[in-house]
């Protein structure tokens, strides 16, 4: 819970505000860009909502900051309703689940409701609100996570549900020991036939993207949009395992179609098809010049 006495300085005067606690994984700016912004290494309010719809974005942001250092003056008497607004649709049957792990660095997971079983991508928190509104939603079939980082409460996800989780061999430690289906190889896997789950080393050794439908692809910490830049990007300061295997695994991504990037970290974009690969292309291109 955010503490008003750790309020930080940099908030603009108003009932909402980031207090000191913020780890700055960048969750309220992009769900609230228009309230929320950068100073100094944090985040900050730097414009009060001036309507409904922003303080129902600045709502579904506190809730989903994974520190919760984001708090209100005044008792949030529409908090209730606005717990209910996850997940969040982002188009056709795909959900942005909000309620960001600490554990995870406030990593984004998501929500694929599908007739033959809902998969859920990477772990949120293990939270009621959320809980209530899967079960509603018809639970979960598959946890599928990327790689190792972005694990947070896999387990209770798997206690509660019954779900088969899903990581690479590579990935696998401690706390995944007992990870249903541990994948193997570096090439391309079908979980089901509108379900692709492909192998692209780099940032960590086993990490792998989600192709669904061949329009979303869920992309961990491989590739995601820079506002600041304006194209895509992969992460050269956090890539722990090998920036040229990742280059190289990059390559695997252009055999594709898709019309979204999803990712763990950074933010997510959306183009037509011929859009997308050439800024996937480009992308390429710009990691041979870091």
């Amino acid at each position: 819970m955010a503490h008003l006495t750790q309020r930080r300085t940099q908030n603009v005067s108003g009932d909402l505000y980031v207090d000191e606690t913020c780890i700055d994984c960048d969750t309220c700016r992009w769900m609230a860009p228009e309230v929320f912004g950068r100073a100094e290494g944090q985040s900050a309010v730097y414009h009060q909502p001036k309507d409904e719809a922003e303080r129902a974005r600045s709502l579904q942001a506190l809730l989903a900051c994974p520190t919760s250092s984001i708090g209100t003056v005044e008792n949030p008497t529409d908090i209730k309703v606005v717990q209910h607004d996850f997940p969040l649709l982002i188009e056709d049957n795909v959900y942005h689940c909000g309620y960001a792990s600490e554990a995870s660095f406030g990593a984004t997971s998501y929500f694929i409701q599908r007739p033959d079983g809902n998969v859920l991508v990477d772990s949120p928190r293990f939270t009621p609100p959320l809980v209530k509104r899967l079960e509603k939603m018809g639970g979960i079939r598959w946890m599928y996570l990327t790689h190792r980082d972005d694990i947070a409460d896999h387990q209770k996800y798997h206690d509660h549900f019954g779900c088969d989780r899903v990581l690479h061999r590579e990935e696998i430690a401690r706390e995944t020991r007992d990870v249903e289906v541990q994948l193997d190889g570096f090439d391309p896997i079908s979980l089901a036939p509108d379900l692709t789950i492909i192998p692209v080393p780099g940032h960590t050794e086993g990490h792998t993207v989600l192709l669904y439908d061949n329009k979303f692809l869920f992309s961990g910490d491989t590739i995601a949009w820079s506002s600041r830049l304006q194209h895509l990007i992969a992460f050269r300061n956090y890539c722990f395992y090998s920036w040229s295997v990742l280059m190289e695994s990059m390559q695997k991504l252009q055999d594709y179609q898709f019309e979204w990037i999803l990712p763990g970290h950074g933010r997510r974009y959306h183009a037509d098809r011929e859009t997308m690969q050439q800024a996937v292309k480009d992308c390429i291109r710009w990691m041979e010049t870091q």
